[in-house]
């Protein structure tokens, strides 16, 4: 499965849109033809005679004239769009998976044609009849350097398969749970097909000391001969040849490019912070940024599966092409905000400005992230929540009083969130922190927060209702509401973080909140959040206070209800 960081092809080329699914599904036949070979190794542990039905079962499919043609066409298309990939690469700097993936890739064609040459390729060409003891025959007792050859064999093409396997799964929400078993299955298969094929070259090893005529007898039924040797051989190194011919086809072809765009102005990638990048013609952002060693996400290798890669473009966007098939669906799953764009997928042209959305260390849970909670300025409905009188209920009550009181609480104040396109934000001891507007207008946030704030106190009625027994009074809220601009988006330690914003709005909302005490009411809230909700409160007073680190004042109301917009009312 190669991991290769393509360039999008030309527009409306028909095979654009299939390139990726192609490759993953040629590496996952390829994948498959793996599995029942190795399952029918381990099988040798019993005993050769069955090790040999098996693979006839396991193998059936895979003889038929349909399946050699499935098999060998995947093999083809994998192999050659491998080194296709090599070619339409600008930049050979690649994370180390990658070139694991890629290096292992490359050698497998030279460590499998020994056997594919005395086996299907014999089976179809000399009119060999290769078995399993007639393998083992070979390998351990005439040329014991093959049976080495083989063992690795095994190891590098299980890798190889199981490295892209596991960046395709990584894209998918389950597999972070999966993993754990994923893991031990993807080692039992080939450790007991290795022990299979050991065992079973240890016992082909006794019998032929015991009878020096098995070998002579198992070659004959195999139609094994000089001439059959000579011609494997042959068809071997010719084999080997021109895989390496052509492995040096895509790097040579490269370098003339490179040779060619010296001599030309490329664009210029210009970053935050002012750092200047040119770029090659015809690669992609993020090949650019490799090739000049600036870290930058992109787990899934640039294939516009992941969107940790994502960008913001500030200037040069007029430049680009809109999204090809793949990118769009990406940036559409995390419903990405204009100017955003894939840097696996975008090619520059003309001179561009950017700034990357996720930290180079991103994971695959980040590219789930929603687009525009990357970290960016935006309008905001901020609410914060406290629980009055905590601390001397506290000082009232055991600890698990205490913990069993603030559990019912805060489930009653997050269902609400949840009820009112509300996100929990951050626990703040006997309160909570929340963000409203952070998907559509920013202004229906507004209107939604009122609603969440109607339903807390409902519920919080209801809680009283039924803890009265637990409760020496009934439990009180202040919540404050403020509607500005923020910095929004994921914070916090990169292990733990947390959708949350900070600011002069975060500031000026505990602000508000904490009056509540001082007014002797359930909800301040300041203009900004009546305005952008459309109330009317012509008959509620205006107040005005000083907040800490602001020149002017905040103008607010202080009510014990929850006024409705204008049209609900």
């Amino acid at each position: 499965m190669s991991t290769d960081v393509l360039r999008p092809a030309p527009p409306g080329w028909p095979l654009a849109a299939v390139r990726g699914p192609l490759r993953l599904v040629t590496g996952l036949i390829l994948f498959a033809f793996v599995i029942c070979h190795l399952a029918a190794h381990a099988t040798l542990l019993i005993s050769l005679t069955f090790a040999q039905k098996v693979l006839g079962w396991l193998m059936a499919p895979w003889g038929t004239l349909p399946g050699t043609v499935l098999l060998g066409t995947a093999l083809a298309v994998h192999y050659l769009g491998a080194l296709w990939s090599i070619w339409r690469r600008r930049s050979l700097r690649m994370v180390r998976w990658e070139v694991w993936q890629l290096a292992l890739g490359l050698c497998i064609p030279v460590l499998l044609m020994p056997h594919l040459a005395a086996t299907r390729i014999g089976e179809l060409a000399l009119d060999l009849s290769p078995t399993y003891a007639s393998a083992m025959v070979e390998w351990w007792t005439q040329h014991p350097l093959f049976g080495v050859l083989q063992f690795v064999t095994v190891i590098v093409v299980w890798i190889h398969g199981c490295i892209g396997l596991a960046h395709w799964l990584e894209m998918k929400p389950w597999y972070g749970a999966a993993r754990p078993w994923l893991a031990p299955a993807a080692l039992l298969l080939p450790t007991l097909a290795l022990a299979g094929f050991v065992s079973a070259g240890n016992e082909t090893r006794r019998e032929a000391a015991r009878n020096p005529a098995l070998v002579q007898l198992v070659r004959d039924d195999a139609n094994i001969t000089e001439a059959s040797k000579a011609a494997v051989t042959a068809i071997m190194i010719g084999a080997i040849g021109a895989h390496l011919c052509l492995t040096m086809l895509p790097f040579g072809a490269r370098l003339v490019r490179s040779t060619i765009q010296r001599r030309r102005r490329p664009p210029m990638l210009t970053l935050t912070g002012g750092l200047r990048l040119p770029v090659h013609p015809g690669a992609s952002v993020l090949e650019a940024l490799r090739d000049h060693a600036v870290p930058h996400a992109a787990v899934c290798g640039g294939r516009a599966r992941c969107t940790t890669c994502r960008v913001l473009v500030t200037s040069g966007l007029d430049s680009l092409p809109e999204p090809g098939p793949d990118e769009a669906r990406a940036l559409a799953r995390i419903h990405a905000a204009p100017g955003t764009r894939l840097a696996c997928q975008i090619h520059p042209t003309a001179d561009l400005t950017l700034m990357p959305l996720l930290s180079a260390d991103a994971t695959a849970r980040d590219g789930f992230v929603r687009g525009g909670l990357e970290g960016r300025e935006r309008f905001v409905t901020v609410v914060f929540v406290d629980l009055r009188g905590s601390t001397a209920f506290g000082e009232s009550r055991l600890p698990y009083d205490v913990l069993f009181v603030l559990n019912h609480f805060f489930k009653e104040m997050t269902d609400a969130l949840d009820a009112s396109n509300g996100h929990y934000s951050q626990f703040t001891g006997d309160g909570l922190m929340a963000l409203y507007g952070l998907d559509g207008d920013p202004a229906r946030g507004a209107a939604d927060a009122l609603r969440g704030a109607r339903d807390m106190l409902a519920r919080l009625d209801q809680l009283n209702r039924r803890l009265a027994a637990a409760l020496p009074q009934p439990l009180r809220i202040g919540i404050g509401m403020h509607f500005s601009e923020a910095i929004v988006g994921a914070m916090g330690p990169p292990k733990a973080q947390v959708i949350s914003a900070i600011g002069d709005t975060v500031n000026t909302c505990a602000r508000l909140e904490s009056l509540t005490k001082d007014y002797d009411c359930s909800l301040i809230l300041s203009r900004q959040v009546a305005e952008a909700a459309g109330l009317t409160l012509s008959g509620e007073t205006l107040h005005e206070t000083v907040v800490k680190g602001r020149t002017g004042k905040v103008q607010f109301y202080a009510l014990n209800r929850v006024p409705e917009p204008a049209s609900q009312a």
